[in-house]
């Protein structure tokens, strides 16, 4: 049965209240281990070496859809978590990598060849060494592939938002998914739960999307029973610093063609008619909010998002 991130417990797409009530209960079983962020803290070796095998994940999911790569790589921090950092082998880095991967792709019952994902450079694993490392991996997780993840929180959240149109209700889904892809690289987030940054992710999302109705989803969050709103507030202020890392390399093309002298001063506007950009005398901060605002436009534009329809709560 292909595993279905959004309602793991189950083979019907209707989340129930006992199946829900399990998957929070559950949750922190399919989190790495409470000292597995302490250590990755305490030691850049051990950063270097996560960093190195997500990135070897993402080369060989480039082919794949987003959700493949995320399992993959929660396989990774919670065997990492349980059986301790590896060596810094290159050859021992990228087969783990390839077997979460493979795991992963079992559970999605996508189309994966190992032959494909491996190329014809560089180390190549025969599929015997790569089955005793799944075997390695299972064994650590025992065995708990159906993995409950941030993913399956998000249709029951935004069930509290109490949104009816379509495109709004697939908009603020699609860009939560955006920032909880991005931020599942981040160590600062590993320490809390999947319920947690998939509230945080929703948050920062409606934030994005939908400002004036904000306060009344973050009061839906934080009257949940089942979110901790200290927690959700602490997640979502360290989420916001990934969002916000986003749009740094736009800020640095937009830098790059004032001067030093002049850069404090000025703020950039764009026409969409000429395609010329001018300056006017604002700061950087505006300068950034502006960015960030014209790109969250494009992207309420390109999902047909019509926020004037949403109701004050």
């Amino acid at each position: 049965m292909e595993l279905d991130l959004e309602n793991p417990l189950t083979i019907s797409h209707d989340i129930h209240s006992d199946t829900l009530t399990s998957m929070f209960s559950l949750e922190s079983d399919h989190m790495p281990s409470e000292t597995y962020f302490q250590t990755l803290q305490a030691r850049d070796l051990d950063i270097s070496i996560r960093r190195e095998a997500i990135a070897s994940i993402s080369q060989l999911c480039c082919n794949y859809d987003n959700l493949l790569q995320y399992l993959a790589v929660n396989y990774l921090d919670r065997f990492l978590s349980c059986q301790g950092m590896l060596q810094p082998k290159p050859w021992l880095i990228k087969l783990l990598a390839i077997s979460c991967v493979s795991l992963a792709a079992k559970m999605k019952k996508g189309d994966f060849s190992l032959a494909d994902v491996q190329g014809d450079g560089g180390i190549i694993f025969d599929p015997q060494t790569i089955q005793r490392m799944e075997v390695l991996i299972l064994g650590a997780l025992k065995w708990r592939m159906r993995s409950i993840t941030p993913f399956s929180f998000i249709s029951f959240f935004i069930s509290l938002f109490k949104l009816e149109d379509p495109p709004l209700l697939q908009a603020l889904k699609a860009r939560a998914a955006q920032i909880i892809f991005k931020s599942q690289k981040d160590v600062e987030l590993l320490g809390f739960k999947p319920s947690i940054i998939a509230a945080s992710a929703l948050l920062s999302a409606s934030h994005e999307l939908f400002p004036m109705q904000y306060p009344c989803f973050k009061k839906a969050l934080s009257n949940c029973s089942y979110v901790n709103k200290e927690n959700m507030l602490q997640c979502y202020s360290a989420m916001q610093d990934i969002v916000a890392d986003g749009f740094d390399s736009v800020l640095e093309m937009v830098s790059s063609s004032v001067t030093a002298a002049n850069v404090l001063d000025h703020n950039f506007s764009s026409s969409a008619e000429s395609g010329k950009t001018t300056v006017t005398g604002l700061t950087p901060l505006r300068l950034e909010r502006d960015m960030k605002r014209r790109k969250i436009s494009e992207y309420c534009k390109d999902h047909r998002v019509q926020i004037s329809q949403i109701q004050n709560c």
